[in-house]
């Protein structure tokens, strides 16, 4: 094992050594230019995705080569077991990834840390290895796509779209690539096996494939949709490229804000309704709506955005450390460390990490502060309750700000928050009427004594399921809430393309939430309205899990499955739907499907076709199988038919051969075949293939279980 290990590494050391001098010019020009540290998520994204490109491309082109018959059988043909050869060739990639990959990262930010006055926080040193990681998982998922076999080769490339699609931050994003890259790895010893045509033969290895598979089967066709829509789109009638319809929800996230205040008002019966219809012709309308999505948490391997400002007079650029919770000062004119900012005169530290919103304003979930150059210091302006998360930065409302927090709209004395520097208590707070998740946009106007209020929900809803309404409220000078009126707001789309990924598969809609949230911190900003499902929807979701449940029935009993290993595929097609009956059907072949391929070879000169069975301790539920596997090959030429079947009682070795010949006996002999066998016995059919001289030309594989 060591010994292939070695040789692995010598034959790409140029390679890794090359991509190595690479990886370093590329990171050192890029420290020049900027703080490689401090950079937007998508930035890192990119960047990931070329560190999983360069494992996929390794992963492929070595098993791409190993897998080559002649190079396959020399390999395995080894005094070692199969799994230490597959250790060998996997660790030996891993390790060239670690050369190509890890060590630049560490070497740059090593650097960094000792050379310059930039900020290195402990978390930046699980970058390296979430590189390292992703590139190792992306390696493993490649050889796992050239090992295993073809109808399921693409599907472990859908553990890679977990590391997408999950919301984990900090060290729990190193365990889930642990956790990947165990998976993965052990798929890798699966598949490594004499037969790549072969399903895996144990149930573990038929697991760890089948589950991807299933949820990527799910993934495609959710994905159909778009196919639809991109016709539709050709039509032009597409609400998101045309005119939207009338009353629809698309329609009141373009309108004017004036107009959707109108609009509201024509269903109000409020005595005022008429007053407050002039006021919105000739007053201004103010609006505001979420403004961020998410905030920056403790020890967070990436940013959302860039964790430093600029004070231009100054000429300082300040970096937010989450070690300490404070900004450290960098002069842009030497690149000299130039103090530490905190919130206060005494430069406390933050409660939590804040996001720079603009040239003076910082934010935390729970408060916004503002930066005065000519002191110096942060002072906190506006602080939320416990419990309510900031979603919107103070937005002018007529002699007013407001303030938008996931659980309610406040409005702030306007001069107040210009000039004072204390925490400023709001003048009204208004509770919104619904989840922030699904509100779209809030409009309003400034009355005699208060303000009229207009809320749209709907957002992340335009084509899936949820509810879409328009509130109106009137708020006084004193604080009290009154509704005006409700409008439901038409879907733009239909009804069945809305909750078309639920009802495909409610499994694994639940499970895509369920690896979306696994080791992510609670998103208060994404709470959405709870979406009902119609109980025509429930019904189509039902009648399919149903059919997919018969059609298991019958396709595993025609792939010769049996025992715990089939009643678990129909129990999983019953509860997952189409995507398992998928998975199964490009997982197993049909029992006689091998036969049908060797028959229907018309390069072959067949001459007899012989069935063997053998005695196990399982009981056989298809006697069918002799029957098939007999005479199969020989009905499957033009002109064939079985003149002969000949068999030979032996309890140890009984043979049923059909052949083309002159003498022969009756067709009904072949009734006989399926009563010819022991009571109990499992039939494992191998069939055989004879040239004109007797001798063996081919034998296919077992062609029932």
């Amino acid at each position: 094992m060591s010994n292939l290990f070695i040789a692995e590494l010598l034959r790409f050391r140029a390679w890794a050594l090359l991509a190595l001098l690479a990886h370093l010019a590329v990171l050192g020009f890029f420290a020049r230019m900027v703080d490689p540290l401090q950079q937007p998520l998508f930035v890192y994204q990119v960047v990931a995705a070329v560190y999983g490109l360069v494992g996929l491309l390794l992963g492929l082109y070595q098993m791409g080569g190993y897998r080559k018959p002649n190079t396959w059988l020399n390999l395995l043909h080894r005094p070692i077991p199969h799994i230490e050869v597959a250790q060998a060739l996997a660790g030996a990639a891993m390790a060239l990834l670690a050369i190509a990959v890890l060590l630049p990262l560490l070497l740059v930010i090593a650097a960094q840390s000792a050379l310059t006055a930039r900020v290195v926080d402990l978390r930046h040193w699980g970058l390296p290895i979430a590189a390292w990681a992703i590139a190792c998982a992306s390696y493993l998922a490649a050889a796992c796509v050239m090992l295993a076999p073809r109808k399921s080769a693409v599907f472990p490339v859908v553990l890679l779209i977990v590391l997408m699609i999950s919301d984990a931050s900090g060290i729990w994003v190193l365990v889930l690539q642990a956790m990947v890259l165990a998976w993965l790895a052990a798929l890798l010893a699966c598949v490594f096996k004499p037969d790549l045509c072969a399903p895996p033969r144990r149930a573990l290895g038929e697991l760890l494939l089948a589950l991807p598979m299933q949820f990527g089967i799910w993934m495609f066709l959710a994905a159909l949709t778009l196919v639809y829509q991109t016709g539709w789109m050709l039509f032009g009638t597409h609400p998101l490229n045309s005119t939207p319809p009338a009353g629809g929800y698309v329609e009141a996230s373009r309108a004017d804000g004036a107009d959707l205040l109108l609009a509201g008002l024509d269903l109000a019966t409020h005595a005022d309704a008429a007053l407050w219809r002039e006021q919105v012709r000739l007053s201004e309308v103010h609006g505001t709506q979420v403004q961020i999505e998410e905030f920056a948490a403790r020890q967070q391997l990436t940013n959302p955005m860039p964790m430093e400002f600029d004070d231009d007079t100054r000429r300082t650029r300040y970096i937010f450390s989450h070690d300490d919770l404070r900004f450290h000062g960098v002069a842009l004119a030497d690149g000299s460390r130039d103090g530490v900012l905190g919130v206060g005169g005494d430069h406390a530290a933050f409660d939590l990490p804040p996001l720079p919103l603009g040239r003076s304003a910082l934010a935390t979930a729970h408060a916004v502060y503002a930066y005065d150059s000519e002191t110096r210091q942060i002072h906190t302006r506006i602080a939320l309750p416990p419990g309510e998360t900031l979603a919107a930065l103070p937005t002018p409302a007529g002699e007013s700000m407001s303030v938008l927090s996931d659980q309610a709209l406040y409005f702030y004395d306007a001069r107040s928050l210009a000039n004072a520097q204390d925490v400023l208590a709001p003048r009204v707070r208004v509770p919104l009427p619904g989840a922030i998740g699904s509100l779209d946009r809030v409009d309003l106007i400034e009355l005699l004594d208060g303000h009229l209020l207009s809320l749209v929900y709907g957002r992340g809803g335009i084509d899936g399921p949820g509810d879409s309404y328009q509130q109106l409220l009137m708020v006084d000078g004193a604080g009290r809430i009154e509704p005006v009126a409700r409008r439901e707001l038409s879907p733009d789309f239909p009804l069945w393309l809305r909750h078309y990924d639920w009802w495909l598969s409610p499994a694994m809609h639940a499970s895509r939430r369920v690896l979306a949230n696994l080791f992510a911190d609670p998103a208060p900003l994404r709470v959405r309205d709870p979406a009902p499902r119609p109980a025509s929807m429930q019904l189509l979701a039902a009648a399919l899990m149903l059919a997919s449940l018969l059609a298991a029935l019958w396709l595993s009993a025609r792939q010769g499955l049996q025992g715990p290993r089939r009643w678990l595929w129909v129990a999983a097609c019953g509860a997952v739907g189409l995507p398992a009956l998928i998975a199964l059907r490009l997982l197993h072949a049909d029992r006689d499907a091998p036969v049908m391929e060797m028959a229907g070879d018309r390069a072959l000169n067949l001459r007899a076709t012989t069935c063997r069975c053998q005695r196990s301790g399982a009981r056989c539920r298809s006697p069918r199988v002799l029957r098939r596997c007999a005479a199969v090959a020989a009905l499957a030429r033009p002109g064939a038919r079985v003149m002969g079947c000949a068999k030979r009682r032996s309890r140890r070795r009984p043979r049923l051969l059909a052949r083309r010949a002159s003498a022969g006996c009756p067709r009904t002999s072949l009734a006989h075949c399926r009563a010819w066998r022991q009571p109990g016995p499992e039939v494992h059919g191998t069939c055989a293939v004879l040239d004109e001289s007797g001798e063996l030309a081919m034998t296919n594989r077992r062609c029932s279980p």
